[in-house]
């Protein structure tokens, strides 16, 4: 059983009780003791954006981020502004929840497309137009490495220093990036990562997830509840706040064996399982 209320930093990202609704969620983190969510716009668009905005904001819970926004990388014109126009739709979903941070997830190589380093100019290159709009909405741009295996078809920023290097060219209020275990546990040049993104207050997100082999087929929903896997996430968590950051820690797990399950059985779990091996 879960010891009392979940910890202060601990947020609960929205996708590991993805079988929960959004008032389920609410209802159950208020149960629980948990001050803090992380949302997925589609689940937000389903029950609705000023409703959910007033739902969590009545029950006092913050919006530790706002998953997603980004898939940046289209080389044709038309492509470009679609995905402009969904940004500045995401920040204005972010803005109206109150949410931190907007999670980019940048894209991968368009179809027939090789050249990653044209991809990665054409992130900054819509940066550039969305990063001001965020900003006069309040909204916070979290850029997101993911592991090299999604370089392909999801991001083709995979490192912490690939993200800095896009994070840099703007304001460090207007985009940070977005640290998750998953992700970056593998890289030996992540401590020094995160001591120059906490140098230039860059780290506006931290999220946890283990890795759990072997990998499924499809490898996205290989997320492995914490402490299952290799990774130290206590040591994780340790480096991002020796870099400074104090913000909400999010547990972010995407795998069907917790869906199948009891929402609330599957928070304690998860609560007590982040005492034990993050906090």
């Amino acid at each position: 059983m879960s010891r009392g209320p979940a910890p202060a930093r601990f947020s609960l990202n929205q996708e590991t009780v993805r079988q929960w609704s959004m008032p389920e969620l609410v209802g159950g983190c208020v149960a629980a003791g948990v001050g803090a969510v992380g949302l997925w716009r589609d689940p937000v668009r389903e029950f609705g954006l000023r409703e959910t905005a007033k739902l969590v904001a009545g029950a006092g819970l913050r919006v530790s981020s706002l998953c997603r926004g980004g898939f940046f990388t289209a080389a044709d014109p038309a492509g470009r502004a679609a995905a402009l126009e969904d940004n500045r739709r995401a920040v204005e979903e972010a803005a109206e929840l109150g949410a931190d941070v907007l999670v980019l997830v940048s894209g991968g190589l368009p179809d027939g497309d090789r050249d990653l380093v044209g991809a990665r100019r054409r992130i900054v290159d819509v940066l550039g137009e969305l990063a001001p709009w965020a900003a006069a909405h309040g909204v916070r741009l979290g850029i997101e490495p993911l592991h090299p295996m999604f370089a392909s078809d999801r991001c083709v920023v995979s490192t912490l220093g690939q993200a800095l290097d896009i994070a840099e060219q703007f304001p460090a209020h207007q985009v940070g990036v977005v640290v998750d275990s998953y992700h970056l546990w593998w890289d030996e040049r992540l401590p020094a990562g995160l001591h120059r993104a906490g140098a230039g207050g860059r780290i506006a997100s931290v999220q946890v997830a283990d890795w759990v082999t072997p990998l499924p087929e499809g490898v996205l929903l290989g997320r492995g509840q914490l402490g299952d896997g290799c990774i130290d996430l206590r040591a994780f968590r340790e480096l991002a706040d020796s870099a400074g950051y104090r913000g909400p820690v999010e547990v972010e797990i995407f795998h069907p064996g917790l869906w199948a399950r009891d929402g609330a059985e599957v928070l304690r779990e998860v609560i007590d399982r982040y005492r034990e091996h993050v906090a």
